[in-house]
């Protein structure tokens, strides 16, 4: 079986400055991808078709959409907070997806993959309105991912926590002593999960290797979510 390679793969990987944007990019193009990291906010409603048809030819969309979680107790969030949060992680998911769908039918051939979050997948006290939004994105990731797949475009995505990024796990969130016995207490695997552990799977499931994947999603949180 062939190493994993991304031999001459064109990769659009948005907000590439935040979340896992670093590790990715870096992982991407040590196995030959051609990176269009791009960096921005991706907020105005044009703004993610305007990227896809500057960017050209893409064999992959990888969707790295990232805010600083609110710590919200569920009886103060507002209404400017909810819509705060949606429009940074769901409005444009759909708007980058519906932009990118030409192209890959096109070709006969695509890859879309959604940089989720575990809190989808368990409940988290002060974190409704962040949990709410990731929630919607990996639902939307499984009812696209079956109507794409008869046009042999795959959608997936990683539903991560407790990996190793400066947005949400910085250095100085690691060296609290808190941290460190909340993670020894609810994380099986016992420390963080590296970057490049995660760009791995991420490479993987950009790759020809992975072309079997239909709206799944994959924990990526040391065993957080089974524990």
């Amino acid at each position: 079986m062939a190493l994993l390679s991304l031999e001459g793969k064109r990769i659009l990987l948005t907000q590439a400055d935040m979340f896992m944007g670093p590790a990715l990019e870096k992982v991407f193009a040590e196995l030959g991808a051609d990176v269009i990291a791009d960096t921005s906010s991706l907020l105005s409603a044009g703004a993610p078709e305007v990227l896809i048809q500057s960017t050209g030819t893409i064999d992959a969309l990888v969707a790295n959409l990232a805010i600083a979680a609110p710590s919200t107790p569920v009886q103060a969030v507002d209404d400017v907070e909810w819509r705060e949060v949606f429009a940074h992680l769901v409005d444009p998911l759909p708007r980058l997806v519906r932009a990118a769908i030409p192209g890959m039918r096109e070709r006969g051939a695509g890859k879309i993959l959604v940089m989720g979050s575990a809190s989808a997948l368990r409940g988290m006290k002060r974190a409704s309105t962040y949990s709410a939004a990731r929630g919607a994105q990996l639902a939307y990731v499984q009812a696209v991912g079956v109507e794409l797949a008869p046009f042999n475009i795959q959608v997936n995505a990683i539903a991560q926590n407790f990996v190793n990024n400066p947005t949400y796990f910085p250095a100085e969130v690691q060296a609290n002593p808190n941290f460190q016995d909340r993670l020894k207490r609810e994380v099986p695997l016992g420390r963080l999960v590296s970057p490049e552990e995660d760009a791995v799977l991420a490479a993987y499931l950009c790759s020809d290797a992975a072309n079997c994947f239909v709206g799944q999603v994959f924990p990526m949180c040391g065993g957080w979510v089974t524990k």
